[in-house]
């Protein structure tokens, strides 16, 4: 039995140890790699596998790199995309919505702004389709925004000679972003032509304003034609009452003037007169118009009318009608007192302080003006500087409440000098942040600076061809005071001034010369 068992497991094969087949899959890659890399160190040098896997390896890089540089331009693509867009609906629900500030209302600057096509729910006119809205709105962001650069470009295709402080060098040149504003309002205006059933009825005058008014401020003498042409469409879609009737005639009496067709200019100026009265542009209108004894209730309608007859003023002036410019500017002068003025420009609410400096100011121009005329009368002396010393305390008045300071000087209060010149003071908040009144504001703000520039210089030179004793070191206050306010730091290192906002370069010479020489004599006087 015991010989039978052990037979049996002596016949039985021997048992053998299964190895794991990871681990003889792993020892047989290991073993075998020895084997691949002698085969490969053995082959050639220019063998056809070498080939084939340096070839694999350059696809397979050429196309991840494609792979996400693709990816990489789809995501700078949409941002850029998203940033346009989004910059188009900010202007279309900021910047063109409609006024809610019933104050602003109240004094009509909401009536006063440039219009850009408006839809009946502000923004631009849906009519305009996709291509027409975006075009309009990048004619307002390059002409409010600028295009990155502040250089000046070619007027292509325009070949009047350039407004004063427009030409360089003999070439036509306008500001680039006018250049691009105006491109943009023709491709709104190509649509809109082609288009018009689709449009409110508003729609092709604004846009015609809009371009008549980019091309004025180019100032070539193509362009002010263009401008005129523009206008006359846009007066002959209007009524023929109404303000936006006189404005437009204020603004094509004005271009005419600027073109050298005094009489066009004349008959378009008494239109505006007329109209500003609410009378309608159908009955006969006087020319030479003359000036109301009232003004009127609008207050829009009385900056039109005060416009107008500063316009008046001026080409009068010029054109050597100096009686006839005296007895404008004295009624003017006399109309304008009788416009009521809020007791406290810092009391008054914005919108109504800014109606009454621009009647101040207007006011201060008229002074200027009725100086110059009375000079040139031969008139005595001391009343032509009355007038310039009351223009120049009415321009630093607006400039100092526009900026929000104080009409004294700030080290003496007592003290009965004024407030030193604020040429680079921006204007305050309430004006500053205002989508209806932040660009009158601006713009009074800039004629008020320029305008008491004026005054002190012509207050100057007056002085200084007098014989009065230290007539030099007055007319050099006088001058030291008209270059404050006209002039601005070259560099944040506060180095020599330079041209402000609406000098122009061969006013700011004339302007320096002036200082310079008094400085230089008064110096001299002193050394001796």
């Amino acid at each position: 039995m015991l010989a039978s068992r052990v037979r049996a497991i002596h016949a039985r094969p021997p048992l053998r140890p299964t190895p794991l087949r990871t681990q003889s899959s792993r020892f047989r890659w290991y073993s075998q790699q020895p084997a691949k890399q002698s085969d490969l160190s053995s082959q050639p040098a220019f063998s056809a596998q070498r080939y084939l896997q340096h070839t694999a390896f350059t696809v397979d890089f050429f196309r991840r790199f494609v792979k996400f540089t693709a990816i990489g331009l789809f995501a700078v693509g949409l941002s850029t995309w998203t940033a346009f867009e989004g910059a188009h609906m900010y202007v279309e629900s900021v910047k063109l919505a409609l006024n809610t500030d019933p104050d602003v209302r109240k004094w009509e600057w909401d009536v006063e702004a440039e219009r850009w096509a408006r839809g009946r729910s502000g923004g631009t006119d849906p009519g305009l389709s996709f291509k027409g809205r975006h075009a309009v709105r990048a004619a307002w962001m390059a002409q409010n925004w600028g295009i990155g650069s502040s250089d000046i470009a070619p007027a292509g295709g325009m070949s009047g000679k350039a407004s004063p402080g427009n030409s360089n060098g003999g070439l036509n040149v306008v500001e680039a972003r006018l250049v691009i504003a105006q491109a943009f309002l023709a491709v709104a205006l190509d649509y809109a032509a082609k288009h018009p059933d689709k449009l409110l009825p508003h729609t092709m005058v604004e846009l015609r304003q809009r371009n008549a008014s980019i091309l004025e401020h180019m100032g070539t003498k193509e362009a002010l034609f263009a401008a005129r042409r523009d206008l006359e469409k846009v007066w002959a879609g209007q009524p023929g009452r109404g303000i936006d009737a006189a404005r437009t005639a204020l603004k094509l009496g004005d271009l005419n003037q600027r073109l050298g067709d005094g009489e066009d200019a004349m008959a378009w100026w008494a239109r505006s007169v007329q109209l500003t009265q609410e009378q309608d542009s159908s009955k006969p209108i006087e020319i030479p118009p003359p000036v109301p004894s009232s003004a009127p209730s609008s207050p829009l309608a009385q900056r039109t009318l005060i416009t107008t007859l500063v316009s008046l003023s001026a080409f009068y002036a010029t054109s050597g009608q100096l009686k006839q410019a005296q007895a404008v500017e004295e009624s003017a002068l006399d109309l304008l007192r009788s416009i009521p003025q809020p007791k406290s420009f810092e009391t008054a609410a914005p919108s109504e302080a800014l109606h009454a400096l621009y009647i101040l100011h207007r006011s201060s121009l008229l002074s200027i003006h009725l100086a110059e005329v009375l000079y040139a009368l031969r008139n005595k002396q001391p009343t032509s500087m009355e007038w310039l010393a009351r223009a120049a305390e009415s321009s630093e008045r607006v400039a100092l409440t526009l900026t929000g300071l104080p009409p004294v000087h700030p080290d003496a209060p007592q003290s009965r000098i004024p407030h030193p010149p604020s040429s680079e003071t921006p204007l305050i908040p309430s004006y500053a942040k205002s989508a209806f009144m932040q660009k009158p504001a601006s713009s009074l703000l800039r004629d008020a600076r320029r305008t008491a520039a004026e005054a002190w210089n012509l207050m100057g030179l007056l002085i200084e061809a007098s014989d009065a004793p230290e007539s030099q070191k007055r007319a050099f206050e006088c001058y030291e005071r008209a270059v404050g306010w006209a002039g601005v730091a070259h560099d944040r290192a506060g180095g020599v001034a330079k041209a402000g906002e609406g000098i122009t370069e061969v006013e700011w010479k004339a302007l320096w010369n002036n200082y310079v020489r008094t400085r230089n004599t008064v110096k001299n006087i002193g050394s001796k």
